[in-house]
Parts: C-alpha cells; structure tokens; sequence
C-alpha cells in the first residue's frame, strides 16, 4: 500500500490502495470524470454517510463546471484510471459536502434535487433552508469535520468525446454561443424557470473561461473576456437566490469580489445570500458598501435593511419562546 500526499494541497492526504493504469489523463475545462465514491466520517468507527455503489449509479463531474464540492475534481486530477485511493480532507474543503450529498441523495431517489428549495416569498423559505431533510447531513452542516473519501476512477472523457457543444467549438464558435446562451437565459428568467436559466448562464461562463485560460491574466484579452463574464456570474447568482441557494451565493460573489471589489450588484447579491441564513453583521457590512459604492441603490439598500432587521427581530421572539418553552418543559421534568 503506498501512502503519498498531494502537493500544495493543505489539509488533504492520499493514500492509494489499488494502483492504476498508464499515465495520467489529459484534463481540461470540460472533462468528464465517471466514479465510484465512498464518504465516510473520520472517526473510530469510519461511519459510512454515502455509498455511490449502494445508490445504483456511478457519479459524473465535468472539471471547471462550478461543482460545488471543488477539492473532488484536485482528488480526481491525481487518479489514473482504474485507481482506487483514499483521501482525508480536512474541514477547510468539505464545508459544502452537506448541500451535494442532499442533490445527490435526491437524484438517487427519483426526486428533483431542488425539492423544497423553490422560491417563497416569507420567513418559511429561510427556516427550510437549515435542514437538508436528512438528520445526518444537518449534522455535517451544523458542524463542519473532516471527511474521508474513497474513490475509484473509471474513465475520464475529452469534452468532445461525449458530447458536441461549446467544448468542441473554436474560439470564434464560443465568443459567438455567449450572447445567444445570455438570452435564452434571460427569457428563461422571464418565465422564472431559474434552474433552467442558470444552466444557460453557467455554460457561458464556462466557455469564456476556457478561452480566458489562454489569455495572460489582467492583460487586455483577459480583461475583454472577463467584462463578458462579470454579468453572467451576476445572472447566475440571482437565479440561485431565487432558487434559496444562498451559499452557492455566498461562493461565487465571494470569489467575484476578490477580482473586482467595487462591484455593487455583487455585494447586493451577497448581502441578500448573507441575510438569508441570518449572518447579520456580514449582510449589514454589505448592503453599506452598496449604498456608499452606488448612491442610485440607496432606496434598494434601506428597503432590503428595513426588512433584515423587521425579520431579525422575529427571529430572535420565536428564539426566546422556544428557548422558553424548553426550559419550562426541563422544570416539570
């Protein structure tokens, strides 16, 4: 057996337990990594939380499509086909593992992966956010832990080998796909199909991207592509409020903001993300920057902080009811 650990990849230990085949795979934007997986806690009895082979279906993931859990496709990358390895990862990488497993779980029981995440107007959509609907994986997403997974690799595919789309197009194809998907995109918003739309605009993203890879960063072709980019990042991030995925949010206007910190409608989406799952501070911290960034927004930005703290207040009379009603029941005991 032998034991090896990925470079520049803090908190993450491999240890490969069947060797594979050949040289490693030529990967790219697009690539499509098939997989059994195994997770399992890292504690004295390696409880078992996912078993793709017990789910009936082997897992899929194209490299660079914003999976969510972004450390699978650095796990993958190291793998030669047929591989079996082991991987320890500590908490800094598994935070989202809680939200994939839910979809995943979903799909393998024949139901729509954003069931009870739909759009809803009120306190309701806030509350059904805080539970996955599985008592193991709110564990996992109250209190983040390092994971182990099991992976054996079955096949990577070139983009152009399983499917012709923007992957297999030149440079002038892609630029030309971007404003059609953008709008097909848009429509789809207008008749509130947001997963639908969100798709759209991923695969834009996705494309510019690719051809970004080419450019040298923050020169002039790189700087071009990335002003198409903002914009589509921005429309998928609405989609996914709608959709009451707020740390899908929370990720990707994070990452926005790292490269462009004066983009208000960016801070706007965060702070409605932050509002959402009740990080008070950070979403009032945000909503300041828009209104200092862009002073039109100021009529935005009091109405949404007016409905932030009226929804704060609620929350913390149902908390001490709650906590009230507990502690009289532990009285009577």
């Amino acid at each position: 057996m032998e034991e090896t650990y990925l470079l520049n990849v803090e908190g993450v230990k491999k240890k490969i337990l069947h060797g594979g085949q050949g040289e490693l795979p030529k990967l790219q934007d697009g690539s499509k990594f098939t997989f059994h997986f195994q997770t399992l806690k890292d504690d004295f009895e390696r409880t078992v939380i996912d078993d793709s082979r017990e789910a009936g279906m082997p897992m899929e993931i194209i490299m660079g499509k914003m999976f969510k859990l972004e450390i699978w496709e650095t796990l993958l990358s190291s793998m030669r086909i047929g591989e079996v390895a082991e991987f320890w990862c500590d908490a800094i990488h598994t935070g989202m593992y809680a939200l994939v497993s839910r979809g995943m779980r979903r799909i393998a029981e024949g139901r729509d992966p954003l069931e009870g995440q739909k759009h809803r107007c009120g306190m309701g959509n806030l509350f059904d956010y805080h539970s996955t609907g599985y008592d193991d994986l709110d564990e996992l997403q109250r209190t983040p832990q390092p994971l182990i997974f099991i992976m054996e690799l079955f096949r990577v595919e070139d983009p152009s080998a399983y499917k012709r789309d923007t992957w297999a197009m030149s440079k002038e194809e892609k630029l030309a796909a971007v404003p059609v998907l953008h709008s097909e995109g848009n429509r789809l918003v207008l008749r509130r199909e947001f997963a639908q739309a969100a798709a759209k605009y991923q695969e834009a993203v996705i494309c510019l991207r690719n051809l970004q890879a080419k450019e040298k960063p923050w020169e002039d072709g790189w700087l071009k592509l990335e002003n198409l980019v903002t914009p589509l990042v921005l429309n998928y991030c609405q989609c996914q409020l709608e959709l009451g995925e707020y740390y899908e949010v929370l990720e990707h206007t994070t990452e926005l903001l790292q490269k462009h910190n004066d983009n208000a409608k960016a801070y706007f989406k965060r702070a409605k993300a932050h509002a959402a799952v009740w990080n008070e501070r950070e979403a009032r911290e945000d909503f300041q920057r828009v209104a200092h960034l862009d002073p039109s927004m100021a009529a935005a930005v009091k109405k949404e902080l007016k409905q932030l703290g009226e929804r704060m207040r609620k929350k913390h009379v149902e908390d001490r009811k709650r906590y009230q009603g507990l502690f009289q029941s532990s009285q009577g005991l």
